[in-house]
């Protein structure tokens, strides 16, 4: 749809000069100059080709056609003016429909359990929650905003830091019992562990085991005879007793407590992975999506284990 932007200009004027009834008082309300009002006017009127005021030193009336048009344009842009008022409101309020590209780790074990307040605090908004592996084509995809764990990636997004996770070395109180408790990350490197290796997503490869503590960082070279590419299942595999594996602290918290989960080397555990808000624009960003990012930077603080 093409608009000529100088027409709907000219309109405007028109319909201030038609509701003040005089061109000065148009001019006031229009911030602008009697004679750049008068010269608005006789534009518009040489583009539609009909006069739209009578007017000498005493009156300005609306001719029929001037007349005519405003009865058919007044209530347009009343219309017009309505919608704008609307487009404000919803940007203000937290409402409409949210979607979120999430990464499912993050989306099941943290996110979805402790909705209930947010969506409570905000009835007039919808989630829509899509979990994927990757951010993809954020805009053309439809997303509001995305949820990665990881260090940012260069794709012309906005990037908000949320919350860091430590990461942990954990196997399961069955895995000790058949194979022996490692006593240093080093003991993990010749063959005598089964260590679950996870595929980083953007080389394809398994990620390589470091150990970190005091500024100290420590490779060791694992073996695995399994590798996986989704955290909840990694960790399930490991809770049942198929090797170790380096979880984020963030949402085992119970996994610890109730001894599912047995963390090896807590003085090697100071490696951290950070948690990242991918979206589109920081200009004039909607209120929903401002609500969301301080929703969910302020999930840290739900898991000790977080910091």
């Amino acid at each position: 749809m093409s608009i000529d932007s100088r027409l709907l200009s000219g309109i405007g004027t028109f319909i201030a000069v038609a509701e003040t009834g005089n061109f000065a008082r148009a001019a006031e309300a229009l911030s602008l100059t009697p004679s750049a009002v008068s010269r608005s006017i006789a534009r518009l009127e040489d583009r539609l080709g009909i006069r739209l005021f009578e007017r000498n030193a005493r009156s300005t009336v609306l001719t029929e056609a001037g007349q005519s048009m405003f009865t058919e344009v007044a209530p347009l842009l009343v219309g017009i003016s309505e919608a704008a008022s609307n487009a404000v409101a919803g940007a203000e309020l937290v409402r409409g429909r949210l979607r979120v590209n999430c990464d499912g780790w993050f989306s099941s074990l943290m996110l979805a359990p402790r909705l209930q307040p947010f969506l409570d605090t905000h009835p007039n908004l919808s989630l829509d929650l899509v979990v994927r592996d990757g951010i993809g084509d954020l805009v053309s995809d439809g997303f509001d905003v995305a949820i990665r764990f990881g260090e940012p990636t260069a794709n012309g997004l906005v990037t908000r830091k949320l919350l860091e996770t430590r990461i942990l070395t954990c196997a399961s109180p069955a895995y000790l019992a058949r194979y022996g408790r490692p006593e240093h990350p080093s003991d993990l490197a010749g063959g005598g562990h089964q260590c679950l290796l996870f595929r980083d997503p953007a080389s394809g490869r398994p990620f390589e085991w470091e150990f970190h503590r005091a500024g100290t960082v420590l490779p060791v070279k694992v073996d695995g005879r399994l590798v996986l590419n989704d955290v909840a299942t990694s960790l399930a595999a490991c809770v049942a007793g198929l090797g170790i594996a380096q979880p984020m602290a963030l949402g085992i918290d119970e996994m610890l407590a109730d001894g599912r989960l047995v963390e090896l080397f807590p003085d090697w555990n100071e490696e951290r992975f950070p948690l990242h808000a991918y979206y589109p624009s920081r200009h004039l960003c909607p209120c929903r999506v401002r609500a969301f990012l301080d929703f969910v930077s302020g999930l840290g603080g739900a898991s000790s284990m977080a910091e």
